[in-house]
């Protein structure tokens, strides 16, 4: 990790199927790449994102387990272990947080970035109160006195919906939704621009996941602050996000708006996590869920070509051989698939089946 910027050079044209920068950016990652240890046991966990969220907007991740996403969240402001190597760019307002020197960078977190865990009660201190640990990052970015810290803090608390004598409170007296709406008000204290929330609603029951997913979209909304989302289930991110991006064995295989990849996803992944949440209305979805077979690859031992190819069910034998590019899919829309941007030769590597679900 260097303490220089990089040096500029002379912008080229975008590639057929890119997605060229909006001009009020506000989060562009560029071919980020995170990689676990060195030399042969080296494991690629992030392999060449590139993503933009826009000012005031909402984007929501999606995954199954240890695809990627929450190495990608603790990428944005560098909170990974000393063992992983981060390559790319991270430009937060224009500003390289990959580059940034540590003073800037500890600036730049809670102010203008801030993270939301999953599990609260691993990410809350289990011996200080609670109103303390809200107050802490106003006392050390904002310069506030004890005073002030206090009456933010009780702020904090009631537009999350606590009462401010739960500032009192150690992490264990309240329930998983109250700690869960605790983390909402510390990343909210500095007023930040951003907000990255991996898997926000973890461990919840569906009444209090309901209840955080509308209080998050209320205060985004509110705040006028951008929002990235990480879950593993698209209904949650087709409902509270504006775009949605599909992440598999590390890097982004579809993404377009949130609702037109959660109807009709044109990566079979994406169709295949879509797939595996009952839909209200769908009596056949509800009674008879469709899995997907399989287990993600093992991220020091991925399949060649298209790593998705060995639980594809429409694979053809060219995805065994060579991996595949995001292409245009539509209006704003991208996907890594042979099927996806033209004709596909007929005979496929395993039997023939529907692309749609």
């Amino acid at each position: 990790m260097t303490d220089t910027p990089n040096t500029s050079k002379t912008p080229q044209a975008p590639e057929p199927g890119t997605r060229t920068k909006p001009a009020s950016s506000l989060l562009e990652i560029k071919d980020l790449r995170v990689t676990y240890g060195t030399g042969p046991s080296a494991v690629p966990a992030v392999r060449g994102v590139d993503l933009v969220l826009e000012s005031g907007r909402k984007l929501g991740i999606a995954g199954e387990s240890g695809c990627g996403k929450s190495t990608l969240a603790l990428a944005l402001l560098r909170l990974l272990p000393a063992s992983a190597t981060l390559t790319g760019q991270v430009l937060l307002d224009g500003e390289d947080v990959l580059t940034m020197k540590w003073g800037r960078l500890r600036a730049v977190r809670w102010a203008g970035a801030s993270i939301v865990f999953q599990g609260a009660m691993h990410s809350l201190n289990a011996v200080h109160r609670i109103g303390d640990q809200i107050a802490e990052p106003v006392l050390l970015h904002r310069g506030a006195t004890p005073a002030a810290a206090r009456r933010r803090t009780v702020e904090l608390l009631e537009q999350v919906g606590l009462p401010a004598s739960r500032a009192d409170a150690y992490p264990h007296e309240l329930s998983g939704g109250q700690r869960q709406r605790v983390m909402i008000a510390m990343a909210l204290a500095c007023d930040p621009r951003l907000i990255v929330a991996d898997e926000p609603t973890t461990a919840l029951d569906v009444m209090i996941q309901a209840q955080i997913l509308r209080l998050i979209e209320q205060l985004v909304a509110d705040q006028d602050i951008s929002l990235l989302m990480i879950s593993h289930d698209l209904a949650v991110l087709s409902d509270t996000c504006d775009r949605l991006a599909v992440m598999y064995a590390g890097r982004i295989v579809e993404e377009g708006p949130a609702k037109a990849v959660y109807d009709a996803a044109e990566h079979p992944y994406g169709r295949a996590l879509s797939a595996a949440f009952p839909r209200i209305g769908d009596l056949s979805s509800r009674r008879a869920p469709r899995g997907l077979p399989g287990d993600p690859p093992d991220p020091s031992s991925l399949p060649s070509g298209c790593t998705f190819h060995p639980r594809c069910p429409v694979a053809l034998e060219e995805c065994a051989q060579e991996d595949q590019p995001l292409r245009d899919a539509g209006p704003g829309r991208q996907a890594a698939c042979v099927h996806v941007g033209g004709a596909v030769p007929a005979q496929s590597s395993g039997a023939p089946t529907e692309l749609r679900p």
